[in-house]
């Protein structure tokens, strides 16, 4: 229902301003339901991750000790719930739209192989921030505050509400070169087949890079800071 409203919001926009964008309207309703089809598996609303609750039960303790790394062991967990998501809360939002509203697709195996390390990229820079507001439990003691802030930045930021070529001037330069438009945007333009697929799978992997490394920064501070009973 809410892909259905965002659809009817966005044909209602673009009958008014054709082009906008650079998008036309079946643009703009593909963009839509590809976008819907983001929203499990890069769990856009937050959360996901096992972390802040194990935190707060000092369950933490044991996982880092585990001969595994606590990020990799947890980056696994995530990429299985993600690929499960992606089949049962991904495609069929995208296939109902296509059959309500008309999409496009792309038409070659390079556009498909970009779109799909462009949705994969998109999972891990997913990750690396959830990640991050997850183990800030271990110096704030509750996560609430923070995941509100990320639900925030990640609805608005990501063009999760609405394309990010519509934010003007140097503040649209600005939020797609931020993360947050590498999770949503920068995956939803490859499909339409905006985007140079090298720049953009440049831009995606540095920034899955940065927070993989703030990430296990965080998790080396964390092994000086969690503090279990018994010493």
């Amino acid at each position: 229902m809410f892909g259905i409203l965002r659809a009817y919001v966005l044909i209602a926009l673009w009958q008014a301003r054709p082009g906008l964008a650079g998008y036309d309207v079946t643009d703009a309703v593909t963009y839509c339901f590809v976008t819907q089809a983001f929203i499990g598996p890069m769990m856009l609303f937050g959360g996901g991750l096992p972390l802040p609750e194990r935190i707060r039960s000092g369950d933490i303790a044991l996982d880092l000790v585990r001969p595994a790394s606590l990020q990799l062991w947890t980056l696994a967990e995530d990429l299985g719930r993600a690929a499960y998501l992606f089949l049962v809360r991904g495609i069929p939002p995208l296939l109902l739209g296509a059959v309500l509203f008309g999409v496009t697709a792309p038409t070659s195996p390079t556009r498909w192989a970009g779109v799909l390390a462009g949705l994969l990229i998109g999972v891990l820079i997913s990750f690396g921030w959830r990640y991050l507001v997850a183990l800030s439990v271990c110096w704030l003691a509750d996560d609430r505050g923070v995941a509100v802030l990320s639900l925030v930045l990640t609805t608005f930021f990501s063009g999760m509400m609405l394309p990010l070529h519509l934010f003007p001037g140097l503040l649209g330069e600005l939020v797609r070169a931020l993360p947050w438009a590498s999770m949503v945007q920068a995956p939803a333009d490859l499909y339409l087949g905006k985007a140079p697929v090298g720049q953009t799978l440049a831009l995606q992997a540095f920034w899955a890079a940065t927070l993989f490394a703030l990430g296990l920064l965080a998790t080396r501070l964390v092994r000086h800071k969690v503090v279990i009973q018994g010493g």
